[in-house]
């Protein structure tokens, strides 16, 4: 199937010119929030907020725990876009769509994107609960983005991908994590298609790949936001260990749990982290 970019691109403009009707906040910093992660959103001193609903032919979100809205403000004085819940390929939308946030966001003026999810744990030292910087990625089964004509607006046709997640914020991550002795493991993020979860055997492909967390989001958005220059760091939340690793069968429900419990951690790590972007 070859992707219309023309169309893909006139969409995107149509939504930033729905939004910017609507909202003229100009945020620095765009925050993504993965499931059961949304009430991170109120640490931010919130300026405006906007359905995605009230956006011309943006993609609403239809996952639970998924607010589906983007709000506007400031942590500390540095002004951020948050999406308090992201769009999912697994929920039928084309690849266009599900990236399609992380360019507006940085259409709006949005410099680094800081993505965010809840993951299965691969790496057998890991625990549910436990937050894992993203210090790179595997995309497995799950169409590239940048897939069909370019759009030359956007970015190179060949994107460079040795550096997506900036060396520069993993270091303001680290030393945050620190000062607020906030235990954070670091490793290698891996995103399947979902919504089912993975069997045992796919679990064993995944960890013979090198990965040390998987979920079913976060890459294509990294792709795509790296795609037009934007600065990108990740943190995601081990909600449980994956399957084959433990007796117990994987929920949704498990996963908001485990990430409602680290919330405050959480909270914390992203929102000191993000005061000292800029």
């Amino acid at each position: 199937m070859v992707i219309d970019m023309g169309k893909e691109y006139e969409k995107l403009l149509k939504c930033y010119e729905s939004l910017r009707e609507k909202v003229k906040f100009e945020p620095k910093v765009a925050i993504v929030l993965g499931s059961g992660l949304g009430n991170f959103a109120d640490s931010i001193q919130i300026v405006e907020e906007l359905s995605y609903g009230d956006i011309e032919d943006f993609p609403v979100s239809t996952v639970p725990g998924h607010a589906g809205k983007f709000i506007f403000g400031y942590l500390g004085a540095v002004p951020v876009v948050c999406m308090k819940g992201r769009v999912h390929y697994y929920e039928g939308y084309p690849i266009g769509d599900v990236v399609l946030p992380a360019r507006l966001m940085k259409m709006m003026g949005a410099e680094i994107l800081f993505l965010t999810n809840a993951s299965g744990g691969v790496n057998d030292t890991f625990r549910a609960g436990d937050l894992m910087m993203i210090t790179d990625h595997i995309s497995c089964f799950v169409p590239n983005p940048l897939i069909g004509p370019n759009i030359e607006e956007l970015g190179t046709r060949f994107p460079d991908m040795s550096s997506v997640y900036d060396k520069g914020l993993q270091e303001i991550l680290r030393q945050t994590a620190k000062e607020h002795g906030i235990p954070m493991k670091e490793g290698v993020y891996l995103q399947l298609t979902g919504p089912s979860f993975e069997s045992p055997a796919e679990i064993r492909m995944v960890r013979t790949l090198g990965a040390d967390a998987v979920g079913m989001s976060t890459v294509v958005e990294a792709i795509a936001a790296n795609h037009m220059g934007m600065r990108i760091c990740g943190i995601s939340c081990v909600c449980n260990l994956a399957a084959g690793m433990t007796e117990n069968p994987l929920t949704h429900e498990e996963v908001q749990e485990a990430a409602n419990k680290t919330a405050p951690l959480f909270t914390k790590l992203v929102a000191e982290s993000v005061k000292k972007f800029l």
